[in-house]
């Protein structure tokens, strides 16, 4: 599909996809996964908007990351997301145009570094010149949710994955197909299952997966 049918997509999560809840407004509130954190995250929704909140795959792929990984991340160059007390050379958050002043929101609300920036991508367009190239670290959390962006999300990861980037990449099990997009990944990426995170046994009867490329 070319990308400049993307803008045509409805790409929103239906009740198809997850329960049908009442309508919340925009509120602010901390998290510290589990005492991870010394400081809390202080985090900004807007349930109105699919990208507007933290979803499953977020929470995992955070807290997996905060409990295995620090030391790995010193130093790295981030695409995708934030995590207080890690100290990254960069971090550079993207998501779609009308998800953007949020991701800036929330930056302000937990950091003055100017080396947590916020970008448009989409799928299957250009990478702006202004994200790295390719990042040391590629996060990537419930992206697999909407099937005919399969193409382009595998496109967007073949252009941004380098032949040093770890992508880690985790997502909530919704439907049959979501498990089709693994399935093309594995065709062009070298993907393992992650092991070594304490609570998979939790998080596995849940419908979430977590992959390194």
């Amino acid at each position: 599909m070319p990308a400049s049918q993307l803008a045509n997509l409805d790409f929103s999560i239906t009740e198809d996809l997850v329960p049908s809840t009442a309508a919340k407004p925009p509120s602010t509130t901390s998290i510290n996964f589990d005492g991870l954190l010394s400081h809390p995250l202080l985090l900004q929704d807007d349930p109105t908007k699919c990208g507007g909140q933290l979803w499953p795959g977020g929470m995992v792929l955070a807290k997996y990351l905060l409990s295995t990984k620090m030391t790995e991340l010193q130093g790295k160059t981030m695409l995708a997301l934030s995590l207080h007390h890690i100290q990254p050379s960069s971090i550079y958050l993207t998501d779609l145009p009308q998800i953007l002043p949020l991701l800036e929101h929330n930056i302000t609300l937990n950091t003055s570094q100017t080396s947590v920036t916020a970008h448009v991508l989409e799928w299957g367009s250009l990478i702006s010149l202004a994200l790295p190239s390719p990042p040391d670290i590629l996060l990537a959390a419930d992206c697999v949710y909407f099937e005919p962006a399969f193409p382009l999300l595998l496109q967007t990861m073949q252009a941004i994955i380098g032949p040093s980037t770890i992508c880690y990449f985790c997502f909530k099990k919704r439907r049959r197909a979501d498990m089709k997009f693994m399935k093309m990944a594995r065709k062009v990426f070298a993907v393992t299952n992650v092991e070594d995170d304490p609570d998979k046994e939790v998080w596995s009867r849940e419908g979430i997966h977590l992959y390194v490329y």
